[in-house]
């Protein structure tokens, strides 16, 4: 989870390369009228994205009930979306992947091809609420090489893993 230009999908795609689990691009849920409303600079609202919050969480309750656990990426910016996603079968963990409003929108800039532009950035950080104690997940921060920082969320998921045995 994270802001546009937290490096979601880099980071995702191989934590699931990794721990070889299933993944998905929840972006690519999006139904069409979100994604054009996103390009032309509109940010969304809760309206509109909880349909697309169900269509992810249905996405990973159909990965549980298969017996796999999986990865997707998904900016879960609010609570209230996480509470969506927690719904699914088999529990869900967010990796927060948190780094400098500069450094995001530099990174915003140098993409390709995206639908999300980088002046809705502020309104994504405005929106962030950081996980609160009672969530299962871990904040990483981006200002390493994606390696250092697939590293430093598999550390940080461990001691989540541990926690969950006691």
């Amino acid at each position: 989870m994270g802001v546009s230009g937290s490096g979601k999908t880099t980071i995702a795609t191989r934590l699931a390369d990794r721990l070889g689990r299933p993944f998905a691009e929840a972006d690519d849920m999006h139904p069409p009228a979100n994604v054009a409303k996103m390009a032309a600079g509109t940010p969304l609202t809760d309206e509109d994205r909880m349909p697309w919050l169900a269509t992810v969480r249905d996405w990973l309750t159909a990965q549980a009930e298969q017996g796999h656990s999986a990865v997707v990426t998904c900016s879960a910016l609010r609570r209230v979306y996480r509470d969506v996603l927690r719904e699914a079968a088999g529990g869900v963990t967010f990796v927060h992947l948190h780094g400098d409003p500069e450094l995001l929108a530099a990174r915003m800039k140098a993409r390709k091809g995206h639908f999300m532009p980088p002046s809705l950035l502020r309104s994504q950080l405005d929106t962030l609420e950081p996980l609160e104690p009672d969530e299962d997940g871990v904040r990483v921060p981006i200002d390493g090489t994606p390696d250092e920082i697939v590293a430093e969320a598999l550390r940080l998921l461990e001691q989540v893993a541990h926690r969950h045995a006691e």
